[in-house]
């Protein structure tokens, strides 16, 4: 038996302690270097025939929304236990339906360096309007490569987790 990937270990300590009430299922737990992400899925309010989409996507946020007033003292000491464990921030949200609501979440400045042609193109998004800085416009153009390559990068992402494992159950280097 290998060691579990943290992000497991952090998915298995948090569905521990959360009450069974409040999701449909096992919380969705997405970690990385600074930030634990928990989402879970809330049940879907009753939709009387005739119910338009918008009207259901609607009453799928407001649960969301008295979910999240609800749970409001339960989910904070479960954070900062979680915090304290792991040394990450804790986020939370839900998915209703067809919506996901996150509550608070981070966001984080990360570093990169541009050639003039790259920052041309975060300059273009800024005139267009499309941005209002080049940080709105790398932003952008992340999300839109996640939403348009997600199945590659879901792909990559397994792959690199299939690696971790395989490390972990791996030799010891000796090196410490």
């Amino acid at each position: 038996m290998h060691p579990k990937p943290l992000s497991e270990k952090v998915a298995d300590w948090l569905n521990e302690r959360l009450p069974a009430s409040w999701f449909t299922d096992a919380a969705k737990v997405t970690v990385d270097n600074e930030e634990i992400l928990v989402v879970g899925e809330l049940p879907a309010p009753e939709r009387p025939r005739g119910t338009s989409e918008a009207a259901a996507a609607r009453a799928c946020i407001e649960r969301a929304k008295r979910f999240r007033e609800d749970t409001r003292e339960q989910r904070m000491r479960i954070a900062t236990e979680a915090e304290h464990r792991f040394g990450r921030k804790v986020s939370w949200g839900a998915a209703c339906g067809d919506q996901k609501v996150l509550f608070t979440t981070l966001s984080v400045p990360v570093m990169t360096r541009l050639r003039l042609p790259e920052r041309a193109v975060l300059d273009t998004l800024i005139e267009a309007g499309v941005a209002r800085s080049r940080s709105d416009a790398l932003a952008w153009c992340v999300r839109l490569v996640g939403s348009h390559q997600a199945d590659w990068i879901r792909d990559l992402q397994a792959a690199l987790e299939a690696v971790q494992r395989v490390r972990a159950a791996g030799p010891a280097s000796g090196q410490d």
